[in-house]
């Protein structure tokens, strides 16, 4: 009876132990350790690329600035190329910090699971000393074929030298538990001195950005104090690029109408009476809806370039209470660059604008896309456009706001923020 006790005894401590180790795996590794390891997986995978793009863009202004700095006269151009790397910079140092913030997480999981385990890998030693001892108190076999044969029935017998059986079997699955347990307890110990490691080279990268943020927001202060000396050729090239804004949105208006109303004309005889709107043809709708079904993801109107200029209305960053207001978004690019089609249309016009350059008018169904600052076009009034098609050469003028690309998103006669329609990076 003494084995059939001790059986019993440990039978129910296995049913207990095994138990806790399935609610443990399941409730807290399942619940708090995989699930957030595939989270933190996929946001580690899009903040890597988050800081590989905005480490390409710093370089990207970089070159600009360098180039800037060719031409010996200060510039506006130069103070908004810094704020935009400020602004990049600024969004790395963030990232770095949920990385960081991700990694903590990681790091108090880890030490959590590691304390748990080492309970374990404790408690199964425990036991199976245990039932060692017990074993070798009752290793003769007479002991156990006496327990087997003092049952009352054949059916007791059986089970008895089951009971036995399984008892064996549970110390074998106890000592590769105890192992398995030990494996691990390693393997996190390991993954977690990576995570420690991985955190220290993020926390000497933050701390190097910040000081390079510091001197930038340093040479910012600098370039408005000196622009500021030159308050009154401000204001006269800021009047300029306003009656250049003004002409370019009355061309616009003047487009977008004459193309309505021959729309319109183009209705009434097809036997439609459609006085609202931008009538379209079947093909004509169907181009809208593919613009409109791609906004967020068009490409930019430049191979590369970072956004010096928002859309709509701003402060001006050196002409204290002077508001200033663009009608679509800025984009600094190298020299020689070309603009490009965000997408397939047609040229509507091809226009010759004081201050804005050579402009190009392309239709996208009910939507307009316009580009300004070529010195020299590639297309015609007429032309059939494909995403990405180069449109023209842009002006090179590094003394007064270098090269950059102006682009604006109509839809009919309203306008819209073109940086909610180009991908984002």
């Amino acid at each position: 009876m003494t084995i059939l006790l001790f059986y019993l005894r440990y039978l129910l401590n296995m049913s207990v132990l095994k138990l806790n180790n399935i609610l443990f795996f399941i409730l807290f590794l399942g619940g708090c350790f995989l699930f957030p390891k595939l989270v933190h997986a996929q946001s580690k995978s899009d903040l890597e690329k988050k800081k590989k793009e905005l480490h390409k863009e710093i370089s990207l202004i970089n070159g600009m600035l360098k180039e800037t700095e060719k031409n010996k006269a200060l510039t506006l151009d130069e103070l908004l190329k810094l704020k935009s790397k400020i602004s990049a910079r600024t969004n790395l140092i963030s990232t770095i910090n949920t990385e960081i913030n991700l990694i903590d997480s990681k790091i108090t999981q880890h030490t959590l699971i590691i304390a748990s385990l080492e309970n374990d890998v404790a408690k199964l030693k425990e036991e199976y000393a245990k039932m060692i001892y017990y074993a070798f108190k009752h290793k003769s076999n007479q002991d156990k074929m006496m327990f087997v044969f003092a049952a009352n029935s054949f059916n007791q017998a059986y089970k008895r030298l089951r009971y036995i059986q399984q008892y064996t079997t549970y110390r074998q699955s106890q000592a590769a538990l105890i192992v398995k347990t030990q494996q691990d307890l390693q393997q996190k110990i390991a993954e977690l001195k990576n995570s420690k490691q991985e955190k220290a080279v993020l926390l000497s990268l933050e701390q190097q950005e910040t000081s390079k943020l510091a001197v930038e927001k340093k040479q910012q202060e600098n370039v408005i104090t000196k622009l500021q000396g030159k308050e009154q050729e401000l204001k006269d090239k800021l009047r300029k690029k306003e009656e250049a804004a003004v002409k370019l949105q009355k061309a616009i208006q003047r487009i977008i109408e004459e193309e309505i109303r021959k729309a319109r004309e183009e209705a009434k005889k097809a036997g439609k009476t459609e006085t609202k709107g931008f009538p379209m043809t079947p093909e004509a709708l169907k181009l809208s809806n593919s613009f409109e079904a791609n906004k967020g993801k068009l490409p930019w109107p430049v191979a590369e370039g970072t956004i010096t200029a928002k859309f709509g209305q701003h402060n001006h960053p050196v002409l204290a209470g002077i508001i200033i207001n663009n009608n679509g978004i800025d984009i600094s690019t190298k020299t020689g660059a070309t603009a490009r089609a965000v997408f397939d249309g047609e040229v509507s016009s091809v226009a010759i604008i004081p201050g804005e350059g050579k402009v190009v008018m392309i239709r996208h169904g009910e939507y307009l896309s316009v580009y300004s600052y070529m010195s020299e076009v590639f297309v015609k009034k007429g032309d059939k456009i494909t995403t990405k098609q180069e449109l023209g050469i842009l002006i090179n003028d590094t003394g007064n706001s270098g090269t950059s690309v102006h682009i604006e998103i109509w839809k009919g006669m309203t306008k819209l923020n073109p940086e909610y329609w180009i991908y984002r990076k």
